[in-house]
């Protein structure tokens, strides 16, 4: 089941995305999934980030190939930064490039979807506290997180926060998913979950005995090597294999002195 959040004239509404319609849910969030007989071409809305996270929460180095890239050993628990909600993004938003930052890089990542509030959650029960999957994009400006020697400015900008096209609810296994990123066409990262060193239920798990977890708070599970720089004009891609394709434009600051994407 695909479940998107989506703009129709001035109203967000949640659904269930079904071919080429999105069936429109009776409540908001997806809590109690309710569908409508209400349906919308999904042609003629705009599909949001599928859920308003409290927290975006990240996972660094978590895939071999990544640390072999990077010349570090592997960690013993899972690195944890987090992103403001404010970072967050959509499909087809633009990315937008922030001036004076040096160069920013894709990283393509999987990422969980919390179901309901939870805390200390045991790895054999992660499961029920996961709503489902999607494409994450953690953006990063790289020279900004050289200087400073820790991440939160660096990974922190509006838009740096990627998330879509929706939330996946049976996927596969999600420590078996292809992950790919594209720039303009041309692969740049292709890896597979199995490459985690801690999984998505390990994490749930983990993270949730050092904070309580909220419905719909994200937690991206690390990106795999090849990340790279990206410029004004590109096109970056994020394929999850059984989720689906986030993409999203870049641009230059200037061109967006407010706001203009919906969250």
């Amino acid at each position: 089941m695909r479940l998107v959040r989506f703009l129709t004239g001035d109203q967000i509404r949640y659904g269930i995305l079904e071919g080429d319609r999105i069936c429109e849910l009776l409540r908001p969030y997806f809590d109690n999934i309710v569908p409508m007989e209400t349906t919308y071409p999904l042609a003629e809305v705009r599909l949001l980030a599928p859920s308003r996270p409290s927290k975006m929460l990240c996972i660094g180095v978590n895939y071999r190939d990544h640390a072999a890239e990077l010349k570090k050993t592997m960690p013993e628990e899972p690195v944890l930064f987090i992103k403001p909600p404010t970072a967050l993004a959509g499909p087809g938003d633009p990315i937008i490039y922030p001036k004076g930052v040096g160069r920013i890089d894709h990283e393509a990542e999987l990422a969980i979807v919390i179901r309901r509030r939870c805390r200390n959650v045991p790895i054999a029960k992660a499961d029920a506290a996961i709503l489902g999957y999607t494409c994450f994009n953690d953006v990063t400006a790289r020279e900004l997180q050289a200087k400073d020697g820790q991440w939160t400015r660096a990974k922190s900008f509006d838009t740096f926060g990627v998330v879509g096209p929706w939330i996946e609810t049976a996927p596969g296994n999600p420590n078996h998913l292809a992950v790919t990123c594209r720039l303009n066409g041309a692969v740049r990262q292709q890896s597979n979950t199995d490459q985690l060193a801690f999984n998505c239920q390990h994490l749930v798990s983990w993270i949730s005995r050092i904070m309580t977890l909220e419905p719909g708070d994200v937690i991206a599970t690390g990106t795999p090597s090849g990340i790279g720089p990206m410029q004004i004009g590109d096109t970056v891609e994020v394929e999850i294999e059984g989720i689906g394709i986030l993409a999203n434009p870049v641009t230059a600051e200037h061109e967006h002195p407010k706001v203009t994407h919906v969250q």
